[in-house]
């Protein structure tokens, strides 16, 4: 099976290397010439470093990090994450590009390529295949994946809406070294009319996002250090000792969903299907949510076994997640920017006792972490130990794994099996495809996994 992905970010990374590692030819098309530190996302929450596990490289990511067991939501209110059901009760903190670097490495050693300082510029496709346009020239495959972000090629290329609104606008960022950084590796605070956040790179710079409701300017408007430092010591009531500074952008953020995740041959994945506010540090685990959904689907059907729907759950499945994400992490960033003191004291309160209801603060830690976020017929598997090992060590084959008294014949290249009192079906993904009875099991396997060989 040949897959062309646009798009070298962490999406299209993770597809790439779960690809390669299942045997098929991948090509991953980036806009951009090299590496790049400008980056938006800093969060790895615990249910994408379980996915980082059962690729054997979760470790390797958190190396590069910061574990934080608080996550600050706005004013004095904050998720306490010990308590999740996970070897991973945290929030990481680190800056996409080292997310990105190990994915990359693992990607390249699985077999796949990846062509830089190319374009996306059109696509065709029919029944036995897609033809990928760049500004270079032209690639024959068997399915496409656009993960070229919020301004994807391939999006428009399929000549699908980017339905949505901006949420903010003049957002600043800044790369800035502090004479006096603060003790959390993530500070956030908004008062009055500023709003400002700072997490550290690692390794002396800190990314430094700020809003100021009373200067709202276009993107392109000019921008300086000042204005950054002011709204930060206006937000903080000091600005950490900024003081050099080594990049300066403005944005705005949006709230988009594309309608239709899938059109043919051509998938969308990323921010190039979906793209909302910062609050929550949802943008990049999203995707990487998206990827590891697709992956094992495009891996079936490549190797021919994949029962009928399967492909379009893909859209069924992660299209539904996409809209909880919006509407969560747009919440929050509303509550964050509110304006009057009396609605942010308000805010503060109901939070906090909010926060008190155990059903309340699990639900907000498992939507936040991505730890209690299921699909409507696959709940999220948690890690087990099975005495030789752990089940998420058993996924690190690429496979479905079957906990069950016996192994069932026909199936060794689509499952790995794990002797288990209990008859539990997992996807590659982590989530359950079936529960029930050993007797029960070659009609749960041929639906999942289609005929045996």
């Amino acid at each position: 099976m040949k897959t062309v992905i646009a798009g070298a970010g962490p999406t299209g990374l993770l597809l790439a290397g779960d690809l390669a590692a299942a045997g098929a030819d991948v090509t991953v098309l980036e806009r951009r010439g090299g590496e790049s530190n400008l980056t938006r996302a800093f969060a790895v929450h615990a249910r994408t470093l379980e996915q980082f596990d059962a690729r054997g490289i979760a470790e390797d990511v958190i190396a590069t990090g910061t574990k934080v067991a608080r996550l600050r939501l706005f004013g004095d209110v904050a998720v306490d994450l010990g308590a999740l059901r996970s070897r991973f009760n945290y929030v990481l903190i680190t800056p996409q590009y080292n997310v990105e670097h190990v994915l990359e490495e693992r990607a390249l050693k699985a077999g796949a390529r990846i062509v830089r300082g190319t374009t996306v510029t059109g696509l065709t496709q029919d029944a036995g295949g897609v033809a990928v346009h760049t500004d270079r020239d032209t690639h024959e495959a068997d399915y496409l994946v656009g993960a070229d972000g919020a301004r994807s090629g391939v999006r428009q290329a399929l000549g699908l809406d980017f339905p949505g609104r901006a949420v903010v606008r003049s957002l600043m960022l800044a790369d800035v070294r502090l004479a006096e950084p603060p003790a959390d590796a993530i500070t956030v605070s908004a008062v009055g009319s500023a709003f400002a956040f700072v997490a550290p790179f690692g390794d002396g710079w800190h990314r430094i996002f700020a809003w100021n409701r009373d200067h709202q300017v276009a993107d392109d408007a000019p921008l300086d250090v000042e204005e950054v430092r002011g709204t930060v010591r206006a937000a903080f009531g000091t600005d950490f000792g900024l003081g050099e500074c080594r990049w300066l952008s403005r944005f705005h953020s949006d709230e988009r969903q594309v309608e239709q995740y899938r059109t043919g041959r051509v998938f969308l994945a990323g921010d190039a299907a979906h793209v909302h506010s910062p609050a929550g540090g949802q943008g990049m685990n999203t995707g990487l949510q998206d990827a590891a959904n697709l992956s094992w689907k495009l891996a079936a059907a490549g190797a021919g076994w994949a029962p009928d729907g399967l492909l379009d759950s893909y859209h069924t499945e992660r299209h539904a997640v996409g809209k909880l994400v919006l509407r969560t992490s747009g919440g929050l960033i509303r509550l964050a920017l509110l304006h009057s003191r009396a609605a942010r004291t308000g805010r503060d309160a109901l939070a906090g006792l909010a926060l008190h209801v155990p059903a309340v603060r699990r639900k907000l830690t498992g939507t936040v972490s991505g730890l209690g976020i299921d699909y409507a017929h696959a709940a999220r598997q948690e890690d087990l130990d099975l005495g030789g090992g752990r089940l998420y060590e058993l996924l690190r084959a690429g496979r479905h794994v079957l906990l069950a008294p016996q192994a069932p014949a026909g199936y060794a290249d689509r499952l790995v099996h794990a002797r288990h009192e209990r008859c539990v079906l997992v996807r590659p993904d982590g989530y359950t495809a079936w529960t029930g009875t050993q007797g029960d099991l070659p009609v749960a396997l041929r639906a999942s996994l289609g005929a045996p060989r």
